[in-house]
Formats: C-alpha cells, structure tokens, sequence
C-alpha cells in the first residue's frame, strides 16, 4: 500500500512527483468506479466542489498502486480511449501512467478476469472485442440475473434504498433531457449497479459486473439517441416503481422487459437483423406464485 504524510498537501505533491495517477484521478470526480457502489443500493452522496484533493488522498491510503494502475486502465478502456482490439503494451502504459512496468502487468492480470482483456501467448494482451452474437448471449444470462434481482428486491428493498433509487432516475432524466450520453451512460451503469449490490450476494454482484463490464465493451451506441435514452429512463423509473409495490413477480418482470428492450436497442443501433430462427429470450422466471 502507498502510504501518506500527515501534511495534506506535502502528500500529494511528493506522490504527484511519482505517479501520475494521481493527477488523474484529481480530476476524474465525475467518473464513478463500479467497484466503489455502496453495497446497500442506496445514491451515493454528492461529492462537495472541493473534495478532489480528498479523494486523492482517500484513493492512496486505501488502495495499492496496481490496484489505481487497474482502475484507471478500466476507466480508458470502458471511456473508448483504447480501443477495443488495441494491442496493450507495458512499456507504453507505464510511461503513459507514470508508473513501473509491474504495476500495470499486474493491472492485465486483474482486467483479465474482469472481462476487458485477453492476453494471447507470444502475443501480448488486447482490449477484447465483443460480438454481436456473444452480447447476445450475454443478454440472455442478464435477462435471467436481472429477473431474478427484480423478485428479490420486492422482498427486502428498504424505503430508504427505492427514495435513492428514485433520485438517481431524476438523475438519469436530467442527462436525457441535456442529452449527454456520457452521463447517462454512467448513471445507467449505478443504476444496475447498485440493485445487484443491495441483493446482498457478492458472488452475484462479481458476475453481473463481469456481464456489465463485457457489454460496456460494444460501447454505448445504442443510447445515442435522446429519444431512446428518455424511454429507457422511463423504464427504470417503472422499475422502481415495481420494485416498491412488493409484487415479485411485476418487479421481475420489468427487469426482464427491460432487458429484451435493451436487447433490442442493440441491435438496431448495430443494424443487424436478428434472423428468425435466432432464440428469444424465454420468461424464464415470470411464472405466477413465485416470490
């Protein structure tokens, strides 16, 4: 772990001089790391106009070097600054970064099993690229995750963790009404994010950020448009809504609706026709009495 001075501003000069990584991540206030989402689904609180510097140092105390070498490499890589298929190299990184060449070997290790790389022997390692036969595949596993998060929540959603939820669709609509996709783009992600979070099931939560994490990687084109992202947030907010009204099996199933329209969003943002023999996803979970 990188430890720190007592003297603030001491530290952060002396760790600027040594990691670039730090200078980054002053300014990288409006970029939420899925990893950080508090477990209980609740919104995060606003971040006041001068934490930056407090987050630095929060980061440092609290993480490892390759740990900030692999979540800024997360955030270029789901930010589309490298690009999917790119060749990754260590020595370009790590003087990109400001860091040794270790920390970020040990990065590809962790973005590896995150779902973002695929390191080919005698090769290298590569931004992977998803295609549109495997995100549907992906669709498919989400649609029954999903399905599942939607009953379960029904059952043990708290009024405090549906009023975040509700706030952070007020956020969503905002960013739909200003037609910043970027925005959107992340407060779509914390949505999910925090749902799958306030199941309390942390194997679930570690394999529905893989599914996320691969998705992310077909980009976001699909809500490029400001009239797909105001229906989709009105499908979050009929989420929530059924999520609230204790009915499991109509949470589930806005859940499990939400995700075939999204599917569906995929696809013509893509243009590609699904041929009629493709498989539809299956209700698999929308059976009445269950709950």
């Amino acid at each position: 772990m990188i430890a720190c001075s007592n003297d603030a501003a001491v530290t952060m000069e002396r760790f600027r001089g040594h990691c670039r990584l730090l200078t980054i991540y002053t300014h990288l206030s409006d970029h939420c790391n899925m990893a950080t989402v508090p477990a209980s689904g609740a919104a995060p609180a606003p971040v006041p106009a001068r934490a930056p510097l407090a987050q630095a140092l929060a980061l440092v105390r609290t993480s490892s070097l390759p740990d900030l070498v692999r979540q800024e490499l997360e955030r270029m890589i789901l930010a589309g600054e490298l690009a999917t298929g790119a060749k990754l190299t260590e020595a370009a990184l790590a003087a990109r970064l400001g860091v040794s060449r270790g920390p970020v070997r040990e990065a590809f290790r962790a973005l590896e099993e995150l779902g973002l790389v695929r390191v080919e022997k005698n090769r290298g390692v590569f931004v992977r690229r998803i295609s549109v036969e495997e995100a549907d595949a992906i669709y498919e596993v989400r649609a029954i995750l999903d399905e599942w998060i939607g009953r379960r929540l029904s059952q043990i959603a708290t009024a405090e963790q549906i009023r975040g939820w509700r706030a952070h669709v007020d956020r969503m609509d905002k960013a739909a009404a200003k037609r910043d996709l970027d925005g959107y783009h992340h407060l779509n992600l914390e949505f999910h994010d925090h749902l799958v979070s306030a199941c309390g099931n942390p194997k679930l939560v570690a394999t529905y950020r893989r599914l996320v994490n691969e998705l992310s990687l077909f980009r976001h084109q699909s809500l490029a448009r400001g009239e797909t992202m105001s229906i989709s947030t009105r499908e979050h907010r009929d989420i929530v809504d059924r999520i609230a009204s204790g009915n499991a099996a109509a949470a589930g199933k806005a859940l499990l609706d939400h995700v075939h329209a999204s599917r569906e969003r995929m696809h013509r943002s893509h243009a590609v026709a699904a041929p009629a023999s493709r498989r539809r996803l299956a209700p698999v979970a929308s059976r009445k009495g269950r709950g």
